[in-house]
């Protein structure tokens, strides 16, 4: 697919804005994806083009909390077969609908992610003990890769949150814990929906990869100025970017 240079001012702010936000507090991939729609992408490489850009930021967040020790290698393996197949089913099943009947969907799914992102509270501040992990804690977890496996491969805006706070109140694993495990599940979905993707001719391979540079130095300028305060900015950014792309997709579909 040809693509217009000029789209790299409109994508690359908005990613880097977005590696920030991630760095800050979280929320980042709620604006990756708008940001290649808004610029004018198909949906389906706006969200195959995505794929390559998150999967090189969740990278190397999952490197860091593998360093760290954060990361149960065996409830993550379970989580990322799971994740693995959840992902490539919703990534085919993005593909088989149109873009205009995708449009219509954004108009339901947009508003439920804005009004998610304006009620929650900071869940994670407090940190606490896990759990023992039991045969209960894989089976949740399981239940929890493939679900938002599949919403990662179809959609994907906020996946890595939504299994940050699943794993954290449902498996009742630490948040540190939590976030590990998130990760490695959120780099499978990223990257066995990529996979589908780039085998349907659906992602740009020079513009992912240009975005996911900027992500990663959002990710890290955000991680290395901002403080605890500057989290407060986050829920107002990512409503503003929602608005746009909410104003965008009913541009397209009746204007």
């Amino acid at each position: 697919m040809e693509w217009q240079f000029s789209q790299l001012f409109i994508i690359c702010p908005f990613v880097f804005i977005g590696g920030m936000i991630d760095a800050i507090g979280g929320g980042g991939g709620l604006i990756y994806l708008p940001a290649f729609l808004i610029s004018g992408l198909p949906i389906h490489y706006a969200i195959g083009t995505n794929k390559i850009s998150s999967s090189m930021g969740t990278s190397i967040a999952f490197t860091k909390f593998l360093l760290d020790g954060y990361i149960s290698l065996k409830l993550s393996a379970c989580g990322v077969i799971f994740a693995l197949i959840g992902s490539s089913l919703g990534a085919k099943t993005a593909l088989l609908i149109s873009d205009h009947i995708f449009k219509i969907l954004m108009l339901f799914i947009l508003p439920i992610t804005a009004f998610y992102v304006f009620k929650s509270q900071d869940l994670l501040t407090e940190e606490r003990d896990s759990m023992p992990i039991t045969a209960r804690t894989y089976v949740i977890c399981v239940l929890i890769a493939f679900f938002l496996g599949f919403y990662d491969g179809f959609y994907g805006p906020g996946a890595g949150t939504f299994m940050l706070l699943f794993l954290a109140g449902a498996a009742k694993l630490s948040v540190q814990k939590a976030n590990g495990v998130a990760k490695a599940i959120n780099l499978a979905t990223n990257l066995a929906a990529l996979a589908v993707y780039l085998m349907n001719g659906k992602a740009i391979l020079i513009l992912g990869v240009t975005a996911g540079i900027f992500c990663i130095a959002g990710n890290y300028i955000g991680a290395k100025f901002f403080e605890k305060g500057g989290s407060k900015a986050v829920r107002p950014v990512i409503l503003v970017v929602l608005s746009l792309f909410f104003i965008r997709v009913i541009y397209d579909l009746f204007f």
